[in-house]
């Protein structure tokens, strides 16, 4: 009764709706509204700390040189004449050096798929995970309500997908911790056919793996090495030439191989142009981006006869360093034309495929370590990572340095980087 007679007391007065409606609304809406206003200040302003990474280094006694390499396929058989030849030219002029390795399995006559595949996987990460985790407590005492997410045929580009992961998890949850493992399984991947684009893989990919420790806790900004600025993900997967410039297949025998496509260069170096467009108005300064923009104008308005090239954005402008997956010589070579960088900054990239090969999602993290062990990282300093991945992926990651760094701190390249950088021939001696 008392609920109806209210009812009908505001229903015959108008007035009094119109006097107590807005007054309702603004107690409603105002705390919804500054819970909004927190929520997105707050999580805009979480910044991601990379604590630190380690990477894997292959004990001596795993080391392939040339030489090895071209004697273990022609003893085993495996391939026809033709095919061992394909190889050794590909490793003679691929700049691998003779330090790089590979996986126990592949050192036997003939190579063993079987349980050995398992074996180089826990040999990689579990050498990374014990070697990060001596700086946490009970490091392997992990609780119940660990979230566990297995990123696997992502390819190259594989390691800052996960740390995309990584930071999305970490944005939501705060105040937590991520370990991002990242490796490439050679045992498993290898080709016994002989299709020449699939016998690329078996010449260019070496063992090699690493653990990255990234954090949203802010009293972590203390400890951390960077803070991760911006990361762009492209992925080319609508286009039938990307999709497949790298890619899983049998051959006409049957043999399951990773197929890499003549169009790859191109594939790479398109994805890579809409990689950076996504990148540079977020790093490049105001008068690189004028230039830029301008030159797109020119280039629409020019005639098909006079058309001009468009201008490059200078990154180093913006960036210092640069680690460009080490995929092999050509894709270095092709960035560091596009990018219109020098010597030096490539040579991180280079350095890594000469000394571990192409280890795949783990490459620039090799590459950053080359650079610690170099000394050549200062306090706000940015670190631009470029990775290229099947699908067809290119992902960037920039991170800036928020800590004095020590070159003497022991890493994957300690022992030998007095030696570096060193002449890399065009076609190896063997």
């Amino acid at each position: 009764m008392v609920v109806a007679t209210k009812n009908t007391c505001l229903t015959n007065s108008p007035n009094v709706i119109d006097r107590y409606l807005p007054f309702a609304y603004s107690q409603l809406l105002l705390p919804l509204g500054l819970f909004l206003i927190l929520y997105f200040f707050s999580s805009k302003s979480r910044s991601i700390y990379l604590i630190d990474f380690s990477c894997y280094l292959p004990p001596a006694y795993l080391r392939v040189s040339t030489a090895k390499f071209i004697e273990h396929f022609e003893i085993c058989g495996i391939h026809e004449r033709e095919a061992v030849d394909f190889q050794a030219k590909v490793g003679e002029r691929s700049g691998i050096g003779s330090e790089a390795c590979l996986p126990l399995p592949v050192h036997q006559i003939p190579p063993d798929k079987s349980q050995l595949y398992r074996e180089e996987t826990e040999t990689v990460l579990f050498a990374v995970v014990e070697d990060l985790l001596t700086m946490i407590i009970n490091k392997f005492g992990l609780r119940s309500n660990v979230k566990s997410v297995s990123l696997s045929g992502m390819g190259c580009s594989a390691g800052l997908v996960a740390v995309g992961l990584a930071k999305d998890l970490l944005r939501v949850h705060p105040n937590s911790l991520a370990l991002v493992l990242s490796m490439e399984a050679v045992t498993l991947s290898g080709y016994r056919g002989q299709n020449k684009s699939m016998l690329l893989a078996n010449a260019l990919f070496r063992m090699g793996g690493v653990a990255v420790l990234l954090s949203s806790k802010k009293q972590d900004k203390l400890k951390a090495k960077y803070r991760l600025r911006y990361l762009f993900r492209t992925h080319m997967g609508s286009d039938d030439q990307s999709y497949q410039s790298v890619f899983q297949q049998s051959d006409d025998a049957g043999e399951v191989g990773v197929s890499l496509s003549r169009s790859l260069l191109h594939v790479a170096g398109h994805a890579l142009k809409k990689n950076i467009t996504e990148l540079g108005p977020y790093v490049l300064p105001i008068s690189e981006q004028l230039l830029y923009g301008w030159s797109i104008m020119q280039s629409k308005i020019s005639s098909s006869i006079m058309k001009k090239e468009i201008y490059i954005p200078n990154f180093k402008k913006a960036i210092k360093h640069f680690c460009i997956h080490a995929g092999g010589r050509a894709v270095i070579d092709a960035v560091e034309e596009r990018l219109r960088l020098n010597k030096e900054d490539v040579e991180a990239s280079r350095m890594t495929l000469h000394r571990f090969g192409n280890t795949s999602s783990s490459s620039v993290w090799y590459e950053l370590s080359y650079l610690e062990a170099k000394g050549r990282i200062r306090k706000r300093d940015r670190v631009w990572q470029i990775a290229f991945g099947s699908g067809f992926k290119c992902n960037s990651a920039v991170w800036e340095c928020i800590s004095e760094l020590d070159s003497s701190t022991r890493n994957a390249w300690s022992d030998d980087i007095h030696l570096y950088p060193v002449m890399i021939p065009d076609v190896a001696d063997h």
